[in-house]
């Protein structure tokens, strides 16, 4: 684990946009494509941005291919959907090929979807699905992509993607679960803000405890996990 903090956001991001760079050159160099799976929210959303404004010739963006660590189950056009965040902040901006983006078809019920998108990934690889980057945000209940605390999905240890109702929200998501992100090569959370303080000392100091802190579960088996915290986010695990 490599946890990198900042006093300044923009800096954070910066960082983190390089890290994507970097490893999408290296996957580039030695397999010929990157695959990385997106995470949704406003954290990077400004990460995206600035790919798209400032990283336009940093890597062969044509040899890159998106998935999405997670997905709401709205439609494709929601102001909600993590896949139309993407599409509008960077995928057009770069000119990305429709066929290097894989979204969650949500126009099929949540189980339909979840098992339709594992298929999707199975067939990409045309082999055991391990990423290059899975990016992760983290929320202030400690939940990851859509692993929410007290929900089933948590303790599935053979499904790749999984639907998965968060009550709270009323809403059902697509998620990818803790055995899939766990493959991947390179793990990249990116957190900011004091409102995540809490969870971050739990999840990364605390008592082992999946049920309250799901993103306890992310400890991939051969990878790297970074932490982009800032200042704030990190306060408490002094």
């Amino acid at each position: 684990m490599e946890i990198i903090i900042k006093d300044n956001i923009d800096e954070l991001i910066r960082l983190n946009a390089d890290l994507f760079i970097q490893k999408a050159n290296e996957a580039i160099a030695e397999n010929g494509r990157f695959t990385v799976a997106l995470s949704g929210g406003s954290s990077p959303k400004k990460m995206f941005e600035l790919l798209a404004a400032e990283y336009k010739t940093a890597t062969d963006w044509a040899n890159v291919f998106f998935f999405f660590g997670d997905e709401r189950y709205v439609p494709a056009d929601s102001p909600d959907s993590n896949f139309l965040m993407a599409k509008t902040a960077f995928l057009d901006a770069l000119n990305i090929p429709e066929e290097n983006i894989f979204a969650v078809d949500t126009e099929v019920d949540p189980a339909s979807a979840a098992l339709e998108y594992a298929k999707c990934i199975c067939l990409f690889f045309d082999e055991e699905p391990v990423f290059d980057l899975i990016l992760l945000g983290l929320g202030n209940d400690a939940h990851t992509a859509s692993l929410f605390p007290h929900t089933s999905v948590l303790w599935i240890d053979e499904e790749l993607v999984k639907e998965v109702y968060v009550a709270t929200q009323q809403v059902y998501r697509i998620t990818l679960t803790a055995p899939l992100i766990n493959k991947a090569k390179n793990i990249a959370f990116l957190t900011f803000g004091l409102a995540k303080a809490d969870a971050v000392k739990a999840v990364i100091k605390g008592e082992r405890d999946i049920d309250n802190y799901p993103a306890q579960l992310i400890n991939p088996c051969n990878g790297q996990v970074y932490w982009f915290l800032d200042t704030a986010a990190a306060s408490l695990m002094v």
